[in-house]
């Protein structure tokens, strides 16, 4: 799977969860979702004082809050309310108070106000679960715990899930001791399934068998989509995906309609690889919330994932028609087109791409496509746009441009690493890049002065050190500068395999066989890239063993058949 397809499953949009039953808001933990009781409408759209008399002014101040919240003023609203709770400490007047506040995401208000309101109502189950949600949003564990405890007490549905979610975000302590009074009540109440829920929530992620363990030990548990969601995370945790996934397919028969499952089951389907199975999933998902453009994005997705460039399109232009400037979109629309001859069309795509992560990939794909298509004036004036437009980024796309030209246009590669060096005066990377180039031109002088250049500025330069030394190797001139320079090298970076290839080949050069060879086959062993298998072949054979030469050869050539190096080493060998 891409990492941008696993990426983008990861913001999914959950509005999918909306279509859970009404009055009650999601919230996501890191594993499942939960649920708190919270009204969905304005607080005071529709009024409802409790019918007992009032001093004047406080019926005036009432009134006056409730035409305020008429008007949109709730902050008027919330004000006239707050005062009125604390000088009359009437139950309706106090639980109106809440929800204004609640609507309004004044927590502070809001925890005060819950608070008043189970105080003044001792006897209302509904008040002391607003204490308890608030109290646990607050992080005051220990006071929710006991407010939802009398939740429980009056025979009242008590959210210890949700209090479980936020104790989870506390410290170790914290945790126990909640741990420890669910652990009490579950005693005391055996059959609530809430309090093994919650339980298991609390040491998911640290336990995932434990709290599988006591999803199990409840059965009836599993009627619960949040349980079941639990479940399945728990199991893929595990490592056991397709018991997740079987779970899941179950589960949606019970809850059919719960999207939160079936996207579980989606997500599971495709990290599983199998993709048409997720597409479905991903298909029903987008039927019920067609205007959701991760769903369409991610459709787009597993259908380019699955080689269906065609129907890639298709989804992907119907994405950018939801979010039209969204650069992942427009970033894999261009990928489809190129994969269908389209270049014009995925150049053009690619351009579009303005910002975001997707900038640097879009102008590196354009860079590829147009360097293979041998236009390079046409990347020469994008590059230079680009860099005009997204200055912040200017070395970047210099970086970008010259390693594309690097094989089949060295230099081409040149003028643009000089025109760099013009602007980012002494860089090193620039400098190295350079340094590479002049020795591929046979500008032996230009590249070792580079190098010595780089080593001046930055005496422990590994990288440097061990390509001017190996530089020195190759061309048989000063080995034993060139072994100096390679042994300082593997000191600062011990077993880099680049290094160990080029001490190899400097005893190579040296006439030290056995200890070569030592350091090519651990090289090899770490990298096995065609110039290490050039070399560790080439000793082999002057070792007289050839058949382990040519079986390394073929070995290199099996994972990359256009090698030229193993080519001519081989060549040149055979023809002695």
């Amino acid at each position: 799977m891409t990492p941008t397809l696993q990426r983008t499953l990861l913001v999914i949009s959950l509005s999918l969860a909306v279509t859970a039953c009404a009055n009650r808001s999601q919230v996501e933990s890191p594993e499942t979702v939960l649920t708190e009781p919270q009204s969905e409408q304005s607080p005071v759209a529709t009024p409802d004082i409790p019918p007992r008399p009032f001093p004047k002014d406080t019926l005036f101040e009432l009134l006056a809050a409730e035409m305020a919240g008429q008007r949109n003023r709730f902050d008027l609203a919330l004000g006239n309310y707050l005062r009125q709770a604390e000088q009359t400490r009437d139950p309706g007047v106090v639980e109106r108070a809440l929800r204004v506040a609640e609507f309004l995401g004044a927590q502070e208000p809001a925890l005060e106000m819950a608070t008043l309101w189970a105080q003044v109502a001792p006897n209302d189950v509904e008040a002391h679960r607003a204490a308890a949600l608030q109290q646990a949003r607050a992080g005051q564990i220990e006071p929710a715990t006991a407010s939802m405890r009398k939740v429980l007490a009056m025979s009242g549905e008590a959210h210890f899930d949700f209090l479980a979610a936020a104790a989870s975000q506390s410290d170790s302590a914290t945790r126990n001791n909640f741990l420890d009074t669910l652990q009490q009540l579950q005693q005391e109440y055996p059959d609530n399934r809430q309090l093994a829920f919650a339980r298991a929530l609390i040491v998911h992620e640290q336990e995932p068998q434990q709290a599988l363990d006591i999803l199990q030990q409840q059965p009836l548990i599993e009627q619960q989509a949040g349980a079941l969601l639990l479940h399945a995370n728990l199991l893929s945790q595990l490592d056991r995906p397709q018991e997740a996934i079987d779970l899941l397919h179950t589960s949606l028969q019970q809850h059919p309609d719960d999207n939160r499952l079936r996207l579980q089951l989606a997500r599971l389907l495709l990290g599983n690889d199998e993709l048409d199975a997720a597409a479905g999933q991903f298909g029903r998902l987008r039927e019920q919330n067609p205007d959701d453009h991760d769903l369409t994005l991610t459709l787009g997705l597993i259908s380019l994932e699955n080689q269906q460039p065609d129907l890639a399109i298709d989804y992907l232009e119907q994405a950018l028609e939801q979010q039209p400037d969204n650069g992942t979109t427009l970033y894999h629309l261009g990928l489809a087109q190129h994969e269908l001859g389209q270049t014009e069309d995925a150049v053009q795509t690619w351009l579009a791409v303005r910002n975001g992560n997707e900038y640097l990939p879009a102008r590196l794909r354009i860079t590829q496509t147009l360097v293979a298509d041998e236009r390079l004036d046409l990347l020469s004036q994008i590059l230079a746009e680009s860099r005009s437009e997204r200055p912040q980024e200017r070395m970047q796309l210099y970086l970008l441009e010259i390693e594309s030209l690097l094989d089949r246009y060295p230099e081409r590669a040149l003028e643009i690493t000089q025109e760099a060096l013009t602007e980012f005066n002494d860089d090193i990377d620039l400098l190295y890049i350079r340094s590479l180039l002049h020795d591929q031109l046979g500008q032996a002088q230009q590249s070792e002065q580079d190098l010595r250049h780089i080593l001046s500025r930055e005496p422990d330069n590994a990288r440097a050190m061990n390509a001017l030394g190996y530089t020195l190797a190759n061309r048989n001139q000063r080995l034993d500068e060139a072994l100096e320079l390679i042994e300082q090298a593997l000191t600062l970076k011990p077993d880099d395999p680049a290094i160990l290839d080029s001490l190899g080949w400097v005893h190579y050069r040296l006439g030290n066989l056995e200890r070569a060879l030592e350091y090519l086959q651990q090289a090899w062993a770490d990298f096995p890239d065609q110039e290490v298998a050039a070399h560790l072949g080439e000793v082999l054979w002057q070792l007289g063993r050839r058949d382990e030469a040519r079986a390394i050869w073929d070995k290199s050539l099996d994972n990359d058949p256009d090698s030229p190096m193993v080519r001519e080493t081989r060549q040149r060998l055979e023809n002695e």
